[in-house]
């Protein structure tokens, strides 16, 4: 068994893991199941699953790669059986739509015989997936919660806008809560906005209505982050309060690069893990050795003098 661990930030491509080098011996239909585009970090997600089956299916003509979107959890629940009964898929990578409906679903597949290959949002039960593929999510709300403790000196009161309940949510918010702890910051507010910008505006109006004095906003997801800009905008109050994003969308690192005072930092979390998961899935049928384990994803802070780094215009996200 080989377990993979990486503190990389960047998608790896088949020639760093060494694909290029191997011989498939026989055919191999891999099924990727990922949330349709309903955000931009989703958006980025089926781009790359995009441009990952059209390298990896140039590279191996005996290696089939069939990609489907759902919109809802059931809806996914129901590829997933599609793609066991129809396409009779040797693997699957999957990116759950959310942990806990996608949990016996995966199982189901697993029992089929499958090589399952989980990414990002982790299901509720461990040890059913052969590889798991994910950013650190505890790391990214450390680090978010590390900066907000610092420019805030360790006190003042924030509010905090959560994603779609998941398992990395749940990380997420351990990590920021960790780093926070002790600290006189105190959290007015935890609410859901599911990684959406409309909820993140909606959610953000209420934080602005109900509390006259906000220091700062975590908002977990650069696409929350988009709403809220526009609520605390349209409030006027942009001189009292900053907020710290995550992901590493390219409007919002813009942002940084010029120096905004309302955003002045991001969290990576690349949309691209998707095509690392189906490098590594494909190099454990073609390699000379099973691939099994844990592949974690770094999540650096993005600031006004890296910024730049991570800035890529031409990118869906």
């Amino acid at each position: 068994m080989r377990t993979i661990k990486t503190a990389l930030a960047v998608c790896v491509t088949s020639a760093a893991i060494g694909l290029s080098g191997a011989v498939v011996a026989q055919e191999y239909t891999i099924g990727v199941s990922i949330p349709a585009a309903t955000h931009g970090w989703t958006g980025g997600v089926n781009y790359h699953a995009e441009e990952a089956k059209e390298r990896l299916e140039a590279l191996y003509p005996d290696i089939e790669i069939t990609i489907s979107t759902a919109g809802t959890a059931g809806e996914q629940a129901n590829d997933l059986e599609d793609l066991v009964s129809l396409r009779n898929i040797d693997a699957l990578v999957v990116l759950p739509f959310e942990s806990g409906p996608l949990t016996d679903p995966v199982r189901r597949v697993k029992e089929s015989g499958v090589f399952v290959t989980v990414v990002d949002r982790g299901l509720n039960e461990e040890g059913i997936e052969d590889l798991y593929v994910a950013g650190n999510n505890h790391e990214l709300g450390r680090v978010s919660g590390e900066y907000i403790r610092e420019q805030l000196d360790g006190e003042g009161d924030i509010v905090v806008l959560r994603g779609i309940p998941t398992v990395i949510d749940d990380e997420r918010v351990e990590g920021f809560e960790e780093a926070i702890e002790g600290s006189d910051i105190n959290i007015l507010d935890m609410q859901h906005a599911n990684w959406n910008r409309d909820d993140g505006f909606e959610v953000m109006q209420d934080y602005l209505s109900r509390f006259d004095n906000i220091d700062a906003v975590w908002a977990q997801d650069d696409d929350i982050a988009l709403g809220v800009i526009e609520a605390v905008r349209q409030a006027e109050r942009e001189d009292e309060l900053f907020i710290v994003g995550g992901a590493g969308m390219k409007d919002i690192i813009k942002r940084v690069m010029d120096g905004d005072e309302l955003v002045p930092v991001d969290v990576l979390y690349p949309p691209a893990m998707i095509a690392t998961a189906m490098d590594l899935t494909v190099q454990h049928f073609v390699s000379n050795g099973p691939v099994l384990g844990e592949y974690i994803l770094g999540s650096p802070l993005i600031t006004e003098e890296n910024a730049e780094q991570y800035y890529f215009p031409d990118s869906p996200f």
